[in-house]
């Protein structure tokens, strides 16, 4: 099968690679039909996580049709169009029974923190993920879910992270009817997680980033302020200064670890990797938020040490919540909404490629180029 392999930072390509096995009765084999380049793939193509190998598939948002299963899979058929969570979950131990399916203490024996996930280094248990035309699919019982037959394709594929990312970020965010929210980021998450802000009772939704193109999307869609932080002479001083001196009543990081803006964690977290990557993004939120509000933080970084003001957090009465979203735990709520038209996924995706074409689609998604917001890999069997 044609599948991409990472052959070191920045450098990528489409090999022929061997067909993936049943290597347990709960796996499935799903042939790849849309997959999406998510903002926390270019976290691998600049080399930011550790133990991310040579030869490795990314992608961790795919939808597919199901052509194989294992003996012990009952929740799916042979052709079923399905929707997989980037979550790989066991749905049986102490963490999934909670509804915590990001951290799954059975699917990645590479750490006690994160569970699995597709195609996401070592750290997150070695998976080979969706950029291919096939993908091994553990846990088949729990993850993949059928998509409604009413669906478009597109609309389900970003139900598999995009979608539940951003309401997750509005969710832990605790808002309350009339909050003043702030999203650090315009990308895709971003953009999500402002249009749930108002479905939480937002009454007031500001986007900071620092390109036009983004924050003229997420202006739209959402609609909500925006403001470009390269025009501030200080960041946090603007948003204190747009709220009465107090500060946003909740700040969300959708950045994560390849923030801009700041020189010393660009230095240290991007260029020399001597942190978990830049926590630009997290700094504002902590900083910009009020006494007793909530940072909410979805933004990805790596799982070593991160130059972080927790003085602030203790000092401020700051609540901070934050984890990889569990995307089958909200999935039947987001699906009725996507049904209902309440939410509009695929109006997100501005560019299509052929797996082919998967070193141009990174270049120009990693560089900005062509006002890219979300890029969608298609297999031409």
């Amino acid at each position: 099968m044609r599948a991409m392999n990472y052959r070191g930072p920045f450098r990528i390509r489409v090999d022929d690679k061997p067909m993936p096995e049943i290597l347990h009765p709960q796996d499935a084999i799903v042939q790849v039909t849309r997959a999406c380049i998510c903002g926390s793939d270019l976290h691998l193509y600049h080399g930011m996580v550790p133990d991310t190998r040579v030869g490795s598939t990314f992608g961790h948002e795919f939808i597919g049709i199901v052509k194989e299963l294992g003996t012990q899979v009952d929740n799916l058929q042979v052709g079923d169009k399905v929707l997989v969570p980037f979550n790989i979950a066991c749905g049986k131990c102490v963490f999934c029974r909670s509804g915590l399916f990001s951290n799954c203490h059975e699917s990645n024996s590479m750490a006690t923190a994160v569970g699995g996930i597709f195609g996401y280094s070592h750290t997150a248990g070695g998976f080979d993920g969706g950029q291919a035309e096939y993908v091994r699919v553990p846990y088949a019982n729990v993850g993949p879910t059928v998509i409604p037959a009413d669906m478009d394709d597109e609309d389900a594929l970003l139900l598999t992270d995009v979608v539940p990312t951003g309401y997750q970020a509005a969710e832990m965010a605790g808002i309350k009817k009339g909050d003043t929210v702030v999203i650090f980021g315009a990308g895709p998450i971003g953009i999500m997680a402002a249009r749930c802000s108002w479905l939480f009772g937002a009454g007031r939704v500001i986007v900071i980033d620092h390109l036009e193109y983004r924050l003229d999307f997420v202006k739209k869609y959402a609609p909500c302020e925006t403001y470009n932080f390269r025009s501030m002479e200080d960041p946090v001083l603007f948003v204190k200064h747009i709220t009465d001196w107090l500060g946003a009543d909740v700040c969300i990081d959708a950045v994560g670890s390849d923030a801009c803006g700041n020189a010393m964690q660009t230095l240290t977290g991007k260029k020399l990797l001597l942190q978990a990557g830049s926590a630009t993004a997290l700094h504002w939120a902590i900083n910009s938020v009020r006494k007793g509000g909530v940072v909410s933080i979805v933004g990805v970084y790596g799982p070593t040490d991160n130059l972080v003001p927790i003085g602030n957090v203790v000092n401020k009465g700051i609540t901070i919540r934050a984890n990889q979203t569990s995307v089958k735990r909200l999935l039947p709520k987001l699906i009725q909404h996507v049904q209902d038209k309440v939410i509009t996924p695929k109006e997100i995706i501005t560019h299509r490629f052929d797996l082919e074409d998967i070193s141009d689609a990174y270049r120009i998604f990693s560089s900005k180029l062509d006002h890219c917001i979300k890029p969608v890999l298609i297999p031409s069997y």
